[in-house]
């Protein structure tokens, strides 16, 4: 048996979403910036596309903008709004994803703001009352905060730090990646600038994701070239990408709920089966409480067995990680478990589940793990 568990590194693509995108590989091949046929039903692609996204957003279509993904979308929204925008100070957290943290301290680094960290709780939580006291002591700032993180997933109060944001008159930035499309976002509801992105973390195709940049603020581009995206991302459209994220967010918002209430009881089920047969087993992060319901990260017993358990569950046929994927070549551990005070010498395993996944596939994942901590079945 072959199990997928490393759904926040990458989800499957979704047949509907492949079966949407064949006509935009084959017979639809027009530049979209063309005005004659060809190039008409490519556009109409792309913008029946950005409509999807902005009516489940509740925002404007001309508030998308259409990226390589979440990546992209992330350095544009902070190196931009930094540049042009006047701000000289950001506030960020430890455990944010490197694409926002190593694009805040280059530009620290470079002299063009003063980098501060917010404090955490032991379970990973922003702390509110030290977010409002960055604030009101620093001119105007740039907030950036995921709104579910990638490795534990715990989840922001997005409404609460949008208000003390909009208090203070600073410009909020919130990195949805792992939560767009699995959550119901109703950004009129709430005081955030900018938000990001990525089709392949539900059910896309990758190297495809979206910018939302409210209207209120105005950047100039990240990347310069044609007038594509309204001039504020020059480059021919990734055409096919952009159909297949449309799809993947239409079909994730048609069935949100059910998805919810599948996959939360997979996370359930796993948590309890682990705790009753896994004697010592602890979870990094809020795992029973404020917490993605796609994300469970279990901090093991240390035993001899366990410190190769990433190489012993892909031999069995699991795949899951010990972090986040874009570090997974590096030896350096989760800066995010290490942020949070986890013990290190502990073997920590982060479980994502997909829409796609099984009891049965828990199951099979549970019986692999009693073999590895020597539990008697």
């Amino acid at each position: 048996m072959k199990v997928y568990l490393d759904n926040a590194a990458t989800t499957a693509l979704d047949k509907e979403v492949f079966d949407a995108m064949l006509p935009y590989m084959t017979e639809h091949f027009g530049n979209p910036s063309s005005i004659h046929s060809f190039g008409r039903k490519t556009r109409s692609g792309i913008e029946t596309a950005r409509k999807i996204i902005a009516k489940n957003l509740n925002v404007s279509p001309s508030e998308i903008f259409f990226t390589s993904g979440g990546t992209e979308a992330i350095n544009t929204a902070i190196r931009c709004a930094i540049h042009d925008l006047g701000i000289k100070h950001a506030i960020t957290s430890k455990i944010e994803h490197h694409a926002v943290l190593h694009c805040l301290e280059v530009l620290e680094k470079d002299g063009k703001i003063k980098l501060s960290f917010v404090d955490l709780d032991k379970q990973g939580h922003v702390d509110l009352k030290n977010l409002e006291a960055l604030l009101s002591s620093n001119d105007k700032s740039l907030v950036s905060l995921m709104h579910a993180n990638n490795e534990i997933g715990n989840l922001l109060p997005l409404k609460k730090v949008g208000d003390l944001c909009e208090k203070y008159n600073a410009i909020f930035h919130c990195d949805t990646t792992q939560t767009m499309a699995h959550y119901k976002l109703d950004l009129q509801g709430v005081n955030v600038h900018m938000v990001n992105g990525a089709a392949h973390k539900f059910h896309g195709p990758k190297g495809v994701g979206f910018l939302y940049l409210n209207s209120k603020i105005k950047i100039n581009p990240f990347m310069y070239g044609g007038s594509q995206e309204r001039n504020m991302r020059g480059g021919t459209e990734n055409l096919y990408g952009i159909v297949g994220l449309g799809k993947a967010f239409e079909i994730a918002h048609r069935d949100m709920e059910a998805h919810q209430a599948h996959i939360q009881g997979l996370k359930t089920y796993m948590i309890e089966q682990l705790e009753k047969n896994i004697p010592g087993v602890e979870f990094n992060g809020d795992a029973k409480g404020s917490s993605l319901y796609t994300v469970l990260n279990v901090h093991f017993p240390a035993t001899e067995n366990a410190e190769m358990m990433l190489f012993n569950l892909d031999i069995a046929g699991i795949a899951a990680s010990g972090g986040s994927a874009c570090t997974s070549g590096s030896n350096q551990g989760s800066h995010v478990l290490k942020n949070i005070g986890s013990d290190m010498n502990r073997p920590s395993v982060r479980f994502s589940f997909s829409k796609y996944n099984t009891k049965e596939e828990i199951d099979f994942c549970l019986s692999k793990l009693k073999e590895i901590f020597l539990v008697k079945v």
